[in-house]
């Protein structure tokens, strides 16, 4: 029953997050699905291995992915989809934590958050950057097959 929760809350997030982004309404629903993949696939990765940081990469590649392949799709720009679906992903909860820290002078939980922020926001840049590679290679791969037939 929990995971049932976390597909309907992270597809009503995503597409919500869509609407306040300008998305077009016809992308709505796909950038909710977007969204509720990442998350789910992070909701078990973390899970199973315990490791946000793993989870948050696995689930950023797979946004990025179907983000570009939907953005072809349906002609649209991939930013429409990867942001939107990246939002369940962002450690929100976790800056605010790092900054309360600071704020109230507690500098070791402080920093042990902040690297935690951190190490999460550079697993978000490097899936979304890696899964580009992944599609420059797949569409080289294509091209290269179909110039030998």
């Amino acid at each position: 029953m929990d995971i049932i929760g976390q597909l309907i809350t992270s597809f009503i997030a995503t597409a919500a997050f869509g609407v306040i982004f300008n998305a077009p309404k016809e992308t709505l629903v796909k950038c909710g699905f977007v969204g509720m993949g990442g998350w789910i696939i992070y909701f078990i990765l973390e899970k199973y291995t315990g490791d946000a940081v793993l989870a948050t990469l696995g689930a950023t590649l797979f946004v990025g992915i179907v983000s570009q392949e939907l953005a072809k799709f349906y002609k649209t720009p991939v930013i429409i989809f990867s942001v939107a679906g990246i939002i369940p992903l962002v450690p929100g909860g976790l800056s605010y934590d790092t900054m309360r820290n600071f704020v109230e002078d507690d500098f070791l939980q402080a920093m042990a958050l902040g690297a935690k922020v951190t190490l999460l926001s550079g697993s978000i840049a490097f899936g979304l950057v890696f899964s580009e590679v992944i599609n420059q290679v797949v569409r080289k791969v294509k091209g290269s097959m179909t110039n030998k037939v």
